[in-house]
């Protein structure tokens, strides 16, 4: 998952020659509450200790994501609810193709250490990460820059730059692309973009130990697997002008024991309300309760690499026997208590563009005769070992997916006759370090929240081949040239209903191979204690930290 916060605007803004994007004001986002409060207090939030250091572009999961959005402000902001707005860019300006962007961004931002945020702090961030030598989890999302191939040499120097960009003068600058993209200017928005300080670049690791950014709150600590402490940023010129007077950010390793904190007031905010509490949490007066459709997707992923699952015939036959073993609706009316919606695509309902009329979708349906028959065809290809069994493998923080993999584990190991186990990790942390080291040797769970509200977000960083090997968030390492191209195709469409159509094909292909197995939609739920003020979830399923305030003194 990913935590940028950006919505796609019709064919007529985002295919027009200028995006102009307009300004927000906070009562577009909720009401102000007649309760006095206090503007300094500190809203404390849960978290889960972060993968990597707060380094924008090597943070691909919400443990860094969660701080590392309040620090830095991207060229492109949003809403709560969805809306882009301008942030640092003054404009964005196309030219008829969508190969060439303009952008010019405002005078007076600048970074916490006092410093300007100029063009060239953020073509200098954005070629850092792209180049392969900085080995930055989130370079894929650079690789529609003109000059990322050459930034992927193994011999390419630390600083070398995007041929792409080009400084004009210190508040603007050119993006030439390699290939049309119409989704470019929403893209922006992502984390992965922010600008970077100079200082940042005389010693990486430890200025991912202690962040400066230009966001609406800078860094005070970091005390590993214990909190992550926010401070509001006076200085901030953005539109999303904090309410309260900073962020705690606490490390659980347990979902229940966040719950118990917000119910006792220990706790101001969280998401993804735990198992336990799914069944009650919308009448516990203890807490206010926040359960509406979300855009947050969970899967199965199946390294490509797994003996018996690789992208050949017999290994698509067993994704497609495991995808239809699987009962999704009684997996979200069973276990997560009505709290989930069995997935129907790869992108969520919420989305623009979603459909279900999509090639190869009976393949993500419950049939387990039908998953015995093509489990059998498989055997004849090539028989499993009489003592196989695949492995489910999860993170234990997060205390329903012990429930979910357990019953998927049973479905699989009885509608198959093959032998399954759910495999928990201890922390999401250490689960997310074995992904990355490739250590997985079985199945694991993926969930994924879009950065930007596109389809082409549920597509391209999960299972384009320019996103595997440590490149992006393709963690199965999926390579399939025919999906690669329609993708390719999609960004090249001059309307929006072209690129969904195109969206559609990849899908099918998706779903003939399942390198990823769609599960289920998350609902956006989340809970806050009953001190905390102008409580909401943004369309991604965050609170809306900067909004929240509290009686508490």
């Amino acid at each position: 998952m990913k935590n940028t916060k950006q919505k796609v605007m019709s064919a007529a803004v985002i295919l027009g020659v200028v995006l102009s994007l307009g300004a927000c004001g906070s009562s577009s986002s909720g009401q102000q509450s007649s309760a006095q409060t206090d503007s300094d207090a500190i809203i404390t939030a849960f978290n889960t200790e972060p993968q990597n250091s707060l380094i924008p572009g090597d943070t691909i999961e919400r443990g860094g994501g969660r701080p590392g959005s309040m620090m830095f402000s991207k060229l492109v902001g949003v809403t709560p609810d969805g809306k882009s707005v301008n942030e640092v860019a003054d404009s964005i300006t196309s030219n008829a193709d969508r190969t060439q962007y303009t952008i010019k961004i405002k005078s007076g931002w600048k970074f916490t250490d006092g410093t300007e945020v100029t063009a060239s702090t953020f073509t200098k961030a954005w070629s850092y990460t792209a180049n392969l030598a900085n080995a930055q989890k989130n370079a894929s999302f650079f690789s529609m820059i003109k000059g990322y191939d050459a930034l992927q040499d193994p011999h390419v120097a630390p600083d070398a730059q995007l041929e792409g960009l080009k400084v004009v003068d210190d508040h603007t600058f050119i993006v030439d692309l390699s290939q049309a993209d119409s989704v470019f200017p929403v893209k922006v928005g992502y984390d992965a973009f922010s600008p970077l300080p100079e200082v940042f670049y005389k010693d990486p690791k430890a200025f991912g130990e202690h962040p400066i950014g230009n966001g609406p709150y800078k860094f005070k600590s970091w005390e590993h697997n214990k909190s992550i402490q926010l401070v509001k940023n006076p200085d901030y010129k953005g539109q999303f002008k904090p309410r309260n007077g900073g962020i705690t950010f606490r490390m659980y390793t347990s979902s229940d024991a966040a719950y118990a904190d917000i119910q006792a007031g220990n706790l101001d905010v969280m998401e993804n309300v735990p198992a336990s509490a799914s069944k009650t949490f919308t009448s516990d007066s203890n807490v206010q309760a926040f359960n509406k459709p979300g855009s947050s997707i969970a899967a199965v992923s199946i390294p490509s690499q797994l003996d018996h699952f690789k992208e050949d015939k017999e290994g698509i036959l067993r994704r497609q026997a495991i995808s239809m073993s699987i009962d999704r609706e009684a997996i979200c009316k069973k276990v997560l208590n009505g709290t989930a919606s069995p997935a129907a695509a790869y992108s969520a309902p919420t989305i623009p563009g979603y459909t279900t009329d999509l090639e190869n979708a009976d393949n993500i349906k419950y049939n387990p005769k039908k998953a015995k028959e093509l489990w059998e065809e498989a055997n004849k290809i090539a028989p499993m070992p009489a003592d196989a069994k695949l492995t489910f493998s999860y993170n234990a923080d997060e205390s329903s997916f012990k429930s979910v993999y357990k019953a998927i584990a049973n479905m699989v190991q009885t509608n198959l006759g093959l032998k399954a186990e759910d495999v928990p990790v201890p922390t999401f942390q250490e689960y997310r370090e074995n992904i990355t080291a490739r250590k997985m040797t079985g199945a694991f769970h993926a969930g994924w929240t879009p950065d930007y509200p596109s389809v082409e977000n549920y597509l391209k960083p999960i299972y384009a081949s320019d996103a595997a090997d440590g490149k992006g968030a393709n963690d199965t390492d999926y390579k399939n040239p025919e999906f690669d191209e329609v993708i390719k195709q999609s960004a090249r469409a001059s309307t929006d209903s072209e690129a969904n159509k195109l969206y559609a094909k990849a899908q099918g292909i998706l779903l003939r191979d399942l390198p990823g197995i769609p599960l289920y939609y998350l609902n956006r739920t989340g809970v806050a204690s009953q001190q905390t003020k102008d409580f909401t979830m943004s369309w991604q399923n965050y609170p809306v930290y900067w909004m929240a305030s509290s009686t508490k003194k």
